[in-house]
């Protein structure tokens, strides 16, 4: 006897764009980064559905209910001379944690990096979450401690940009 799923995956479509935004919403007030939010519906629709859309998404869902998500784009690693799959965000409702749906939705990442032909499959975690960190290695990640992301943003951005070189 087989059992369902208590969750399915799927590619994301236009009529989720709300709930991904009221998703990534959640996400940034669990890493309290709710300052940082700028995300609408609005901006956020053309990037997935536009006509250059530049990030794809999976909902993960419960009874019907979105209440995961995984955004992701195309990366390149000139290493490798190989696109990758880079994991933007991943977030799954505290109630629905432990039910395997995070676990579901980073397979099912891998499987596309694997279809696709991509090199790498690549995410960041912040340094606090140890549970993520503990998580994200028992499926076989690296964590690599030597890395540390660089950012441009807001004012720094433009006034850098404005830098001749």
């Amino acid at each position: 006897m087989s059992t369902k799923p208590s969750h399915t995956i799927r590619p994301a479509e236009p009529r989720d764009v709300a709930a991904i935004v009221g998703l990534i919403q959640e996400l940034a007030a669990f890493e309290n980064l709710t300052h940082l939010v700028e995300t609408t519906e609005e901006k956020l629709r053309p990037h997935l559905f536009g006509e250059k859309p530049v990030v794809e998404a999976l909902v993960g869902e419960i009874d019907g209910e979105p209440v995961g998500f995984a955004l992701f784009f195309t990366n390149f690693s000139t290493f490798l001379s190989k696109p990758g799959l880079y994991l933007e965000d991943l977030y799954v409702r505290p109630a629905h944690r432990r039910s395997g749906l995070g676990k579901a939705l980073l397979n099912r990442l891998a499987q596309l990096a694997v279809a696709r032909g991509y090199g790498r499959f690549e995410w960041t975690v912040l340094d606090w979450n140890e549970d993520a960190i503990r998580f994200y290695e028992t499926m076989g990640a690296s964590v690599l401690p030597e890395w540390r992301i660089c950012r441009m943003t807001g004012e720094a951005l433009k006034k850098f940009s404005t830098q001749g070189a």
